[in-house]
């Protein structure tokens, strides 16, 4: 349904603090741009778990009331976004079971590519799941004694994991909090006074006056209870290449936010220098397409020395565009959402930054309101390369056909989307800006290099068509269990 790029989801825990279910609120809020479908909030007062949870906004999903009966100290929360489910009522997270082992909420980020398989194999022996949601398949691993008779049996459940994952864990006594091998996605802890937390961005972290203490490692279980905290691995260090989610600096996370060793505006700063460097053009005014670009418009309009203006006015009380029922009236939306300053651009000569175009027409729409504004021209700079690839990590991007990059040349898509001119950022420049090191990222959705081996359930066909590639697979299958500790 959207022409622009569903989001990740995001994590919340705190351990040890008499607020938690407020604070955890609060955690949520701060990273509402990762999610906003439904939000979730389980609390335990170490003996049993409650939940409050909803469709929509945290503001909307959680009143002041729900915090009220959960006032426990200990808590987890999760904003969502469907990647593997749909945006429904039972697939709200965290999702919450009482089973053999007593009762369990788990909240995830990511996409398991093996849940597939997984369900269809414990549907076999009569499970029943409640959620079409991937996340559900680790609680009945949990529950399933076979994993149970282990020494370790969350750290033997994430070892027949394949996929990305950041999972945040709540017993009724503590929380465990896990990322995968690769780490893809981010996760962070901080510390309040005596409480732990745990966040997928740092800026929730800020927003409840929490110090950052350090990033999770890939392939990590951190144990939070009131007595401290404990770590241990369920692989060993470095047995997987590391893949952090590009994306995440791209368009994702909060510019406030640190991820993956960098500050995320510095490098969207870098993003926007390196295209102008890239991709100069002869222009009267820098402009950003709100929200995510203006970071990398900034830095277009320091190296080039070219202006910066607004060119557009944000309305912020108009929802996601994709929700609406038909392309017309969604076109409408970003329209009122998104309106052209006509004084501000009429007459002039317009470097458009964007940090990335999925289908185009979203993209067509706004360059077009800035024709009809009196642009006089538009070169349309992206500050990523093109998107011409499927995710199979936990990125909601449309099917491969419908990326408005797949089997078209740059002056196509420019030609598609009426600009002057049109360039976007390369490969080597994004990974070059990002400085962490281009080996430690996943690009697939810009490269067709896949880091993580996919299950072939998952995406049927997708091997017979040869359209991936893979980084250190050795076999199709992600079954074989990564060494344990």
């Amino acid at each position: 349904m959207s022409s622009d790029i569903r989001h990740h989801c995001g994590l919340f825990g705190i351990v040890g603090h008499p607020d938690a279910a407020e604070l955890t609120y609060l955690g949520l809020y701060a990273q509402q741009h990762r999610g906003q479908e439904s939000a979730g909030i389980c609390a335990a007062d170490g003996k049993k778990i409650a939940l409050r949870s909803g469709l929509g906004l945290v503001t909307d999903a959680l009143r002041q009331r729900d915090l009220a009966e959960i006032h426990n100290p200990i808590a987890i929360g999760h904003v969502r976004y469907s990647t593997t489910g749909s945006c429904s009522e039972p697939n709200i997270q965290p999702l919450l079971v009482t089973c053999s082992i007593g009762q369990i909420a788990v909240a995830h980020n990511g996409n398991l590519v093996n849940a597939a398989r997984l369900r269809r194999e414990y549907e076999e022996d009569g499970h029943i799941f409640v959620t079409t949601s991937d996340t559900e398949v680790v609680l009945h691993m949990l529950a399933d004694r076979r994993f149970g008779e282990k020494p370790d049996p969350l750290a033997a459940v994430l070892r027949q994991l394949c996929g990305t994952y950041c999972l945040v864990l709540l017993y009724p006594d503590r929380i465990e909090a896990v990322r995968d091998p690769s780490g893809n996605r981010p996760l962070c802890l901080g510390r309040l006074g005596e409480a732990w937390v745990v966040a997928s961005e740092t800026c929730a972290l800020d927003i409840i006056d929490a110090a950052y203490v350090r990033d999770f490692e890939p392939g990590e279980i951190v144990t939070l209870s009131r007595s401290g905290l404990s770590t241990r691995r369920f692989v060993e260090a470095g047995a997987c290449r590391r893949a952090h989610c590009i994306f995440e600096y791209v368009y994702f996370a909060d510019p406030s936010s640190d991820i993956f060793g960098e500050n995320v505006h510095r490098v969207r700063r870098a993003l926007g220098s390196a295209l102008a460097r890239e991709a100069p053009a002869d222009a009267d005014l820098v402009v950003a397409v709100p929200n995510c670009a203006r970071c990398a418009a900034l830095g277009y309009h320091e190296e080039s020395g070219i202006a910066i203006g607004r060119g557009f006015t944000t309305n912020h009380y108009v929802g996601r565009s994709f929700i609406q029922p038909t392309q017309p009236i969604r076109d409408l939306t970003v329209r009122l959402k998104l309106n052209p300053i006509r004084g501000s651009v009429a007459g002039r000569r317009l470097v458009v930054v964007e940090d990335s175009v999925v289908r185009g027409t979203t993209t067509r729409g706004k360059m077009q309101s800035l024709r009809d504004a009196g642009a006089k021209e538009i070169h349309l700079r992206v500050a990523s390369p093109p998107i011409r690839y499927p995710c199979y990590y936990g990125i909601d991007f449309p099917s491969r056909e419908e990326l408005v990059a797949d089997g078209r040349t740059v002056e196509e898509i420019r030609a598609y989307l009426g600009v002057d001119s049109l360039a976007y950022l390369s490969l080597e420049g994004m990974l070059a800006a990002a400085k962490t090191g281009s080996t430690d990222f996943c690009h697939a959705c810009f490269s067709g290099e896949y880091p993580i081996p996919i299950d072939p359930t998952f995406h049927k066909g997708v091997f017979e068509q040869g359209q991936l590639r893979f980084f250190d697979a050795t076999e199709a299958t992600p079954l074989q269990p990564v060494k344990p500790c």
